[in-house]
């Protein structure tokens, strides 16, 4: 058989091929809005912005797991979310790409962008279709990494993409994925609350002002309030495992929990001596239906270490402060 020859019977099959998954898109469409859920691939300018992506820098040539390239920049709407081609006037070229992945040539390189774990198209979407339908594991891509602050992976719902697109919103308020490029993890289990942590560092700002004399910007006290406030807390959180008890939680959620309750917890310290401490904090723990980690209760250092006058003074103040941001004097 010729090399025409072949690639006309390619050709065919490929026609053939497209109309079996042009009917399954079909299905699948109608079965991802019955179960409210969106039949489309991921825009990569969605989620561009959602989550704040502006770094970019080229990996070169790989071959990456087709099974994570789940969106596309420009035609997230001519696929369904696994590639399946909805449109009949997608036939042709569509056939002829089948045509030619099944030819001694094969599928020239893609390019992607690729975000955490998961791969946008930027040129190639009928081939990724294609190559998908032939059950092909990986594929040939130019790839472009757009670096982001918050974990992106291959699963996630709309809802936590929202959570996502929240807590970077957060970093990118503070500056701190750029003042504190390594941080630990901010991360709250419940979004809404980003305000609170957010508020927390503003009341850092007015005593940083106050003590300084001189104004102060958000980014700079943010950094100042992640190193002699949240990193403290997060190091004493773990040197007595407090998160054990609580895996479906984060530091950042304990941290907070900590700082809404240092009020009553410095009350309770106040009414003791220092012996009585230890004593004291587990009582208050174990009654907020917190479980106490058997590090804390074996371990003689004062537990009282998560810089409870700071804290303390910055709830007062956060109470009496109007909202709002204060004065942009450092900026």
């Amino acid at each position: 058989m010729s090399d025409d020859q072949a690639f006309h019977t390619n050709l065919m099959d490929g026609m053939n091929l497209f109309q079996n998954a042009r009917g399954r898109a079909f299905w699948q469409e109608m079965f991802a809005l019955l179960r409210g859920k969106s039949p489309d691939l991921l825009s990569f300018d969605d989620i561009r912005e959602r989550l704040r992506l502006h770094e970019e820098l080229y990996r070169g040539l790989q071959d990456i797991p087709v099974d994570k390239i789940r969106g596309s920049v420009g035609r997230y709407r001519d696929f369904t979310s696994t590639f399946l081609p909805r449109k009949n006037e997608m036939q042709e070229r569509w056939s002829r790409v089948y045509a030619v992945a099944n030819s001694m040539l094969g599928l020239p390189p893609i390019d992607v962008y690729q975000v955490g774990d998961v791969y946008f198209v930027r040129d190639g979407n009928h081939r990724v279709s294609v190559a998908k339908q032939i059950g092909s594991k990986t594929i040939q891509a130019h790839v472009t990494e757009i670096s982001t602050p918050v974990p992106f992976y291959v699963g996630m719902t709309d809802q936590d993409i929202d959570a996502a697109g929240a807590y970077a919103d957060f970093l990118d308020q503070t500056g701190l994925k750029q003042t504190r490029m390594h941080h630990q993890s901010l991360r709250l289990s419940d979004p809404s609350r980003y305000p609170d942590m957010l508020g927390l560092i503003r009341v850092h700002r007015s005593i940083l002002m106050e003590a300084r004399g001189e104004g102060v910007s958000l980014e700079q006290a943010a950094a100042d309030w992640y190193d002699h406030v949240y990193r403290p807390a997060v190091t004493a959180i773990r040197k007595y495992k407090a998160m054990d008890a609580h895996p479906d939680r984060t530091e950042a959620d304990l941290f907070l929990w900590l700082v809404g309750n240092l009020r009553d917890l410095r009350v309770a310290f106040d009414e003791f001596d220092d012996d009585d401490n230890r004593e004291v904090l587990v009582s208050y723990l174990r009654s907020h239906g917190m479980e106490v980690p058997d590090d804390f209760l074996a371990d003689d250092h004062n537990p009282a270490e998560l810089s409870i006058e700071y804290m303390e003074r910055a709830i007062v103040v956060a109470q009496q402060q109007v909202n709002g941001d204060p004065d942009d004097g450092g900026r």
